[in-house]
């Protein structure tokens, strides 16, 4: 990711037009969560405000499991099996089961399975063509969706969580006091 261009939306290498509008704005929602989370211990990452919520770790886990089925879902343009989610489950459902086996993992861990899974992402809109990201199919609710809509909501998501992530640091630096 280039520090110099990352507040520009414009071309990125071996990407069409378009994608690299998307790209660009990816780009600094990953930028911006991972200046978040960066210097956090497993113990920060680990942390539960009460027994029923989420810990950085897991929202963590939850942006890469989401990019995942999203890539099944645009890509391969079908529902991911069950063998596929199984080990999906415990990111993207972020309740009991996430509580129970997202823990005990360094940030590089977290750090790298996001990076994994947008590198495939990016390969993958390298070999698309521009028009691809306007191609419609059923989605929520049966309404009309374009795969542009659909990696929209992937970082809209992890934009998202990202603010949960910021509140989550607020209480750990309370809790610290």
């Amino acid at each position: 990711m280039n520090l110099d261009t990352l507040y520009l939306i414009d071309q990125k290498d071996g990407l069409g037009q378009e994608f690299s509008k998307l790209v660009s704005m990816m780009n600094f929602t990953r930028f911006t969560t991972m200046e978040a989370v960066k210097d956090l211990t497993v113990e920060e990452l680990d942390f539960l405000f009460d027994e029923d919520a989420n810990s950085i770790g897991m929202l963590l886990a939850h942006m890469a499991a989401v990019e995942k089925v999203y890539q099944v879902l645009t890509f391969e343009n079908r529902e991911p099996t069950d063998e596929e989610l199984l080990p999906l489950l415990p990111g993207l459902d972020l309740g009991n089961l996430g509580r129970e086996q997202i823990k005990g993992n360094t940030i590089d861990y977290y750090l790298e399975q996001l990076a994994a899974v947008r590198n495939t992402t990016i390969a993958m809109f390298k070999m698309l063509p521009d028009e691809w990201l306007f191609e419609q199919t059923p989605f929520w609710r049966d309404r009309p969706a374009n795969n542009f809509f659909k990696w929209f909501h992937v970082f809209e998501d992890e934009l998202s969580h990202r603010g949960q992530i910021r509140l989550i640091k607020k209480m750990l630096l309370k809790l610290k006091r």
